[in-house]
């Protein structure tokens, strides 16, 4: 599945920008400059986005660019991190604008040990901005039309022995996890959590419910085992929640294939039962919103989303809203107030 943007179809919906005031940290978006499958998005496209709500910093998610093409396959993700550390300090000479305010990379933890201390060891010396890693365990064997990553071949990677070797390591080393998986796979998830619960981990794109191929048409079913699941990961004090994601087509919310994209409120029509659940079962304290940009941007403009959002976090306090859109973000990636 190859995601597309289309910008003409994006400016159909103009909205002005609601509290413009907010402080917001944007916890998970990527830059793709080579890719097939993602459209293109540099420092340019994210600052333009992200200028429509004042974002003051961001967190960029590892998503298969910038790796090394020569050396050791274990150390070529670093590369990622050695790139994006160069967007950064280029972002930095406009101190007005979107910061890069963290990254989180990717490396293979069913390595060796001594293959993951030298991987995780070099991110770290690669940037000061490196947090931790995400090592993306989405797996589907419906033959839908989903993501499948390489190297997965069931959905029980966190369960893996050589993959909870590599994890203790990361552990050890008080970096962070991000988790990517469907939401059948949450279950999983909960257990490394349970097994670990002293590393702060996250886990992307609220559950990742789908809606596509064997999937579509189970709505209400979906629905109850994700919250069902959700539930018991929540009990997991270690783990937080990102607000967002459900615009990607495989969440199967349909806005690209509408006529014109949604306004922000139809955003929240769709899809606010899961944003208020999963904010009431974590708590404000433990979620923040995220734009998933350019991914999402298939389906919803930069500016309509974030206003979407904040109409989601209209009933909470000034306080839970800041944690929401801001303080969450800052304090699992260890990000510094903007000057």
């Amino acid at each position: 599945m190859s995601i597309v943007v289309r910008k003409d179809w994006l400016n159909k919906v103009q909205e002005e920008t609601i509290e413009p005031n907010r402080r917001i940290v944007d916890p998970h978006h990527h830059f793709f400059v080579k890719s097939e499958v993602y459209p293109y998005y540099d420092l340019n496209e994210l600052r333009a986005d992200a200028g429509t709500h004042g974002v003051e910093q961001t967190v960029y998610l590892q998503c298969w660019e910038g790796h090394r093409e020569t050396g050791p396959e274990h150390l070529k993700p670093v590369g990622e991190t050695e790139w994006v550390d160069s967007i950064a300090k280029e972002a930095a000479k406009n101190p007005k604008a979107t910061q890069i305010g963290a990254i989180m990379g990717t490396g293979e933890l069913r390595g060796s040990e001594a293959q993951v201390h030298e991987f995780l060891d070099a991110h770290m010396a690669a940037s000061t901005l490196f947090r931790g890693i995400r090592q993306i365990a989405a797996f589907d064997d419906t033959g839908s039309d989903l993501l499948s990553m390489e190297g997965v071949h069931n959905g029980r990677l966190y369960d893996d022995a050589a993959f909870r070797r590599g994890f203790k390591i990361l552990s050890d080393k008080g970096l962070a996890f991000d988790g990517y998986h469907y939401y059948h796979q949450t279950a999983c998830f909960t257990d490394l959590a349970r097994a670990f619960p002293g590393t702060t981990m996250v886990i992307d794109h609220l559950g990742t419910p789908l809606g596509v191929g064997a999937y579509k048409g189970r709505q209400a079913e979906i629905f109850a085992q994700w919250k069902k699941d959700l539930t018991e990961l929540a009990k997991c004090a270690n783990v937080n929640m990102k607000l967002g994601g459900l615009a990607m087509p495989w969440c199967g919310m349909g806005f690209e294939a509408d006529a014109a994209p949604p306004s922000s409120d139809a955003f929240v029509a769709r899809q606010n039962d899961y944003y208020q659940f999963a904010i009431q079962t974590f708590g404000p304290e433990r979620c923040m919103f995220e734009s998933n940009f350019p991914v999402d941007k298939c389906g919803v403009s930069y500016a309509v989303l974030w206003n979407a959002f904040k109409k989601i976090a209209a009933p909470y306090s000034e306080a839970e809203k800041d944690a929401m859109f801001r303080g969450t973000a800052a304090r699992v990636y260890r990000i510094a107030a903007k000057a």
